[in-house]
């Protein structure tokens, strides 16, 4: 069987490409310990915010260490579409693991001028941690539509 050397040079190339990307991805997953997301826990969304024992109960700021905080927010379509709690006092230099949920439907959280930005699901608790240096304001987001109600 002939094959032309354009198409044999092709199939080269696209051999050479197929293995530097399986490399590029191995070295990333294993040699750079770079992960795809995963929730960081599971919650039942029709209790999570009513369960006693659950921090989404009482959502808002913990402090676990000398300036590191764990913040447990709460992001809602019902009754009406916000995160909870509205606002959150952080003092400059604090680290701070967020931990964000949702009862209801997927949302998007975002703290503007900053890189945190990630997807919350219902039933998954989704987890970022970030180090606060400037005083300032920070507003977070929702990123995803969520519903007619959603204030973008």
């Amino acid at each position: 069987m002939h094959i032309d050397p354009y198409e044999r040079n092709w199939m080269i190339f696209s051999a050479v490409m197929l293995v530097l990307f399986a490399a590029a991805v191995s070295v990333a997953a294993f040699g750079m310990g770079i992960e795809v997301p995963a929730p960081e826990q599971r919650v039942d969304p029709r209790t999570v915010a009513t369960d006693p024992n659950s921090p989404w109960s009482n959502p808002g700021l913990r402090e676990v260490s000398p300036g590191k905080y764990d913040a447990y927010i709460l992001a809602r379509a019902v009754p009406q579409w916000e995160f909870l709690p509205k606002e959150l006092t952080i003092p400059a230099g604090s680290s701070v693991s967020f931990y964000v949920t949702s009862p209801d439907v997927q949302h998007g959280f975002k703290i503007q001028n900053t890189n945190a930005n990630f997807m919350v699901i219902p039933g998954q608790v989704s987890k970022l941690t970030i180090r606060f240096d400037e005083p300032g304001t920070y507003d977070f987001i929702c990123t995803e539509y969520c519903g007619s109600g959603d204030r973008k």
